[in-house]
């Protein structure tokens, strides 16, 4: 295995001009991100924060810093409200789990959407174990949630809902506030969770606003490091810790605080909230941008997902029929394009994506499918590189599928 990496490492060598698209799945850290970070590995608040000494004053003092801007950005009222997590994973399933367990003996109903992140669907599904049930509500064409649907699978024993406020893989804009109040209307004792990665700095986003009781944000959604997320937990809602250890400054999640994560994070929060329509208009351009080039060179196509303002910035999720989705990522990515097939949660299973199934897309519709995301930091030529080597890399799938006869 580790001998066919290299033989493909090998044959990127002559790569002359890159371009990460591949934003759903991880990100390039800006330098000055990594910049601001990495004194606090090992010259400024290195220490416990928990502790009282120098080294474990100046984490508290920062890591307080960072709860106080993350809140703001989110629109919380506290900063107690906020807690950092390893990653959007663990705040979902610190959302799920510790709702449910801290909420058992006023029901057993689970309500998500049928598109919800994977990691979000899985802790659901695991919650059964425990005498849980889950009812998923259907979604559109474009991804949007059935609001009837929603209103009739409330019930008295409902006591966590879950809808994303932009789907990852479409792009689409959910509107969370109906949401919220139809749940509530229903059963104002039922919880009410958004993950909000693919909303938080790329759409106007207030979870005071929206009403919602908790929600989940991560890091590396907005160009931040791996390793860190957080999780919103409106004040007053009870909600269990689902691992235990040394607690330090947040009851929730115990164990010592990441300190250089956690300033990475509030670093590309504020970038991203710094000038954040300048930013926003440009991430739509250059996406709008691809996505007409592609459709105006290339025959055979469909789009994933809503256009307009109902879809986020960033996203383009486009079906490339008779190219397999894995064949092009390989193709292009010996280009210097790096994106990804379908949803990177199930790409490594030859499985066509859950979300693009409960939008109807056709099994070779599925799999034809890519995802890209704009940033701030492309530029115009980044665009045109792709938009130069994707046609020819697509039409040579093609040619390839159509000699063997596979449809």
């Amino acid at each position: 295995m580790v001998e066919n990496v290299k033989e493909l490492l090998k044959l990127h060598e002559e790569i002359t001009h890159q371009v990460y698209l591949d934003n759903e799945n991880s990100s390039i850290v800006p330098q000055e991100v990594v910049d601001t970070m990495l004194p606090y590995f090992n010259k400024i608040a290195y220490g416990n924060p928990t502790l009282t000494h120098k080294p474990g004053w100046e984490a508290f003092e920062v890591i307080m810093n960072s709860f106080q801007k993350i809140s703001k950005y989110m629109g919380a009222k506290i900063l107690e409200e906020i807690t950092f997590t390893p990653g959007e994973s663990e705040a979902n399933n610190l959302a799920i789990m510790g709702s449910c367990f801290a909420q058992k003996e006023k029901g057993k109903k689970i309500v998500i959407s049928e598109i919800e992140p994977i990691n979000v669907l899985h802790a659901a599904e695991m919650m059964k174990k425990f005498g849980f049930t889950v009812t998923k509500i259907p979604v559109d064409s474009d991804g949007f949630l059935n609001m009837e649907k929603l209103n009739e699978a409330i019930d008295k024993e409902t006591i966590f809902v879950s809808v994303a406020a932009v789907n990852n893989e479409l792009g689409t804009i959910q509107n969370i506030k109906e949401a919220v109040q139809i749940v509530k209307d229903k059963n104002s004792q039922a919880l009410f969770h958004t993950d909000a990665t693919d909303a938080y700095g790329r759409i106007p986003f207030n979870v005071q606003n929206l009403n919602v009781d908790l929600a989940t944000v991560s890091s590396y959604k907005i160009q931040g490091p791996r390793g860190i997320g957080a999780l919103y937990l409106r004040e007053g809602v009870d909600l269990d810790r689902i691992i235990e250890g040394q607690i330090g400054t947040q009851k929730l999640w115990p164990g010592i605080e990441n300190t250089p994560l956690i300033i990475g994070f509030t670093k590309a929060s504020e970038l991203a909230f710094e000038n954040f329509e300048v930013n926003v208009t440009k991430i739509r351009c250059l996406r709008d941008n691809l996505v007409d080039g592609i459709f105006s060179a290339l025959p055979d196509l469909c789009f994933n997902g809503p256009k307009g303002e109902k879809r986020s910035p960033d996203n383009a999720n486009v079906s490339f029929l008779r190219a397999e989705g894995e064949a092009l990522t390989i193709e292009l990515s010996l280009k210097g394009v790096y994106l990804s097939s379908g949803s990177a949660c199930s790409r490594r299973l030859l499985q066509p994506s859950h979300v693009l199934v409960a939008i109807g897309r056709r099994f070779e519709e599925a799999h034809g499918s890519v995802l890209m995301k704009t940033t701030r930091y492309h530029t115009e030529e980044d665009i045109a590189y792709v938009l130069e080597v994707l046609p020819d890399a697509v039409n040579r799938i093609r040619r390839i599928v159509g000699s063997t006869g596979v449809e």
